[in-house]
């Protein structure tokens, strides 16, 4: 159900485990089981081997996604976001936060916020406050979205795919994100100011891309040494696709008029136009058909 690593800071030599989250007797429609674990690993041999240290049972239905922060565990479980300790004989719980919406889908640390994917209400940038042991949310989303992953690109960026087979890279505002860094709170006093159930603060969707398929993985990687870094996605149906970032107007300007005579020149063959595919639920936004503008040389 999810897959994690984690480094506890001791005194003794480094070691690395490996956290997953099972289910016993699995059911959908509703999501329940009839037990959840956390079993965590000792890596051994560079990674060549793995021996269990124990397994923890956790409440609340299956656990949804795991990660590792500053040595501790964040575990999901439907909506309730846990912060565990690892422990001699079992993980020990430490802190819990229950107030996210509906089902929590993706667990991700950018430094010490913790960015959120929910199944249905998109994405919450969380802190953790150790002098009080709290979980607080200082930033959300204006609109839903049916998360299925997350991808971080830098300190206040990060891609979101969903369900219905849509792209988003989403930014928390340079001047916001100051402001929470520099203040003595991390956010916090901010975060107890929101109105209507929301954050005090929002995050601004700066590309939007309609894929057509739901993306199940992401991932930052160069196709080539010393190549250009690109985002590579996988989806349900099988399908591996690339994001290419432009390094020059110059480029992004040619290939959006080249995209634009495309849709006139070529039209698809379905007959369907190709900006409103590209636009099935959010209007496409600073994004260029790549599979469109392959077809120039035909």
């Amino acid at each position: 159900m999810g897959l994690a690593a984690l480094s506890p800071s001791t005194k003794g030599p480094q070691e690395t485990f490996l956290a997953v989250g099972t289910a016993q007797g699995l059911r959908y429609l509703p999501t329940d089981c009839e037990a959840a674990y956390i079993r965590v690993y000792r890596v051994l041999d560079s990674g060549r081997r793995l021996e269990l240290l124990h397994k923890t049972q956790t409440e609340g239905g299956p656990v949804g996604a795991v990660a590792g922060y500053k040595g501790r565990l964040l575990a999901s479980s439907g909506p309730v976001l846990r912060l565990y300790e690892l422990g001699k004989k079992k993980l020990l719980r430490k802190c819990e936060y229950k107030k996210l919406p509906v089902n929590i889908m993706s667990l991700q640390v950018q430094g010490s916020r913790i960015i959120v994917g929910d199944s249905q209400e998109s994405v919450h940038l969380m802190k953790y406050k150790k002098a009080e042991n709290i979980f607080y949310i200082f930033a959300d989303d204006t609109m839903p979205r049916f998360v299925t992953s997350i991808l971080p690109l830098d300190f206040d960026t990060f891609a979101v795919g969903d369900k219905f087979g849509n792209l988003t890279v989403l930014r928390l505002p340079a001047d916001i994100s100051a402001q929470v860094e520099e203040d003595p709170t991390g956010g916090k006093l901010a975060a107890s100011t929101g109105k209507l159930n929301g954050a005090p603060h929002k995050l601004q969707a700066i590309t939007n891309f309609h894929i057509g398929d739901t993306i199940t993985a992401m991932q930052r990687a160069a196709l080539q040494p010393g190549g250009q870094e690109v985002i590579v996605y996988g989806t349900v149906m099988g399908a591996i696709g690339v994001l290419y970032p432009f390094s020059s107007k110059e480029d992004a300007d040619f290939f959006t008029h080249l995209e634009m005579h495309l849709r006139q020149e070529h039209p698809p063959l379905a007959g369907r136009d190709h900006m409103a595919f590209r636009s099935a639920y959010i209007p496409v936004k600073d994004c260029v058909d790549g599979d469109l503008c392959s077809q120039y040389p035909s």
